[in-house]
């Protein structure tokens, strides 16, 4: 029995086929390991990564460390751009230690970087924190907005059994120009709001899982050029290896099954994701960064 078919963690021995156009995994935390796995190599991540075809990274650090972390990758890996933010669960911690606005302070100071590219993930979580934390959580929503806006990033956000007021304080502060909800896990119904409002939709391995069959009729709303994919890595590894720990070389797995959905050939959802992310992020390559600047 394969470590996917038990339900064991640990990365999937075989990488999959190689897209057949380089494509972007929007979101991943390479600073975060889970328990009973081996700390990931960056190096060597991207470097699987890269076999495949998935050859830029953006890298996500959502807690004072992991933004440290980030800070390290962009610096030491082309293939890298960052998004830092408090998490939404973040923020009542740190306000109920009393250390919010220092931490805001450095989440400022870190942003200004140019291969920075997003404020995120930030947003509203109503399964891991309590109502007592809501108040602060949204005002921490609506400081992460406006910290976007303010420096002309993209921004990223985690909503978890919160779509309606995810919606309401994007409406209420106004939404970024590149506006991402990661790891979409809203129904056709919002996706047809997002996609209104012009929102970037990423998925990950969660639109693959048998039992999500309300979030492959959402990506069926959304238009390709608002399709993004992501792995959320190390976690929500997409079927056949749910269960594992993920990585980005499994994104090929997740973008073939969503091309399935969206009765599309591969290359063209490829060619799509490929643009969409250097839309909402920029360029990746240092000289066509200063050809933009």
């Amino acid at each position: 029995m394969s470590p996917q078919e038990s339900g064991q963690r640990g990365l999937p021995e075989t990488l999959p086929d190689p897209m057949p156009i380089d494509v972007v995994d929007n979101h991943v935390h390479l600073d975060i390991t889970r328990e009973g796995d081996e700390p990931f190599d960056v190096a060597e991540a991207v470097r699987r990564a890269r076999a495949v075809g998935v050859t830029r990274l953006v890298q996500v650090g959502c807690d004072l460390d992991g933004i440290r972390f980030t800070m390290d990758a962009i610096e030491r890996h082309t293939a890298i751009v960052g998004a830092i933010a408090l998490h939404p669960n973040e923020v009542p911690r740190l306000a109920a230690a009393g250390r919010l606005e220092d931490a805001y302070g450095e989440v400022e100071r870190c942003a200004a970087h140019e291969r920075i590219r997003a404020i995120g993930e930030t947003g509203l979580d109503y399964f891991r924190t309590g109502p007592e934390g809501v108040p602060v959580q949204q005002d921490g929503f609506r400081w992460h907005i406006d910290l976007a806006k303010r420096l002309g990033k993209a921004l990223q956000i985690h909503d978890r059994d919160a779509h309606d007021d995810v919606l309401r304080i994007l409406d209420e502060e106004g939404a970024p120009e590149h506006t991402v909800l990661h790891c979409f896990s809203g129904d056709l119904a919002m996706a047809r709001e997002c996609a209104e409002r012009g929102y970037y939709l990423s998925f990950a391995g969660t639109v693959t899982f048998k039992n999500a069959r309300a979030l492959r009729d959402a990506l069926t709303a959304i238009p390709l050029d608002r399709v993004l994919v992501e792995t959320d890595a190390p976690y929500l590894a997409p079927s056949p290896h749910r269960g594992a720990t993920n990585a980005s070389f499994l994104v090929p797995v997740t973008l073939r099954a969503m091309a399935a959905v969206l009765t599309v050939d591969v290359p063209t959802l490829c060619r799509a994701v490929s643009d969409n992310s250097e839309r909402v992020y920029g360029p990746w390559d240092a000289e066509r960064i200063g050809q933009s600047a």
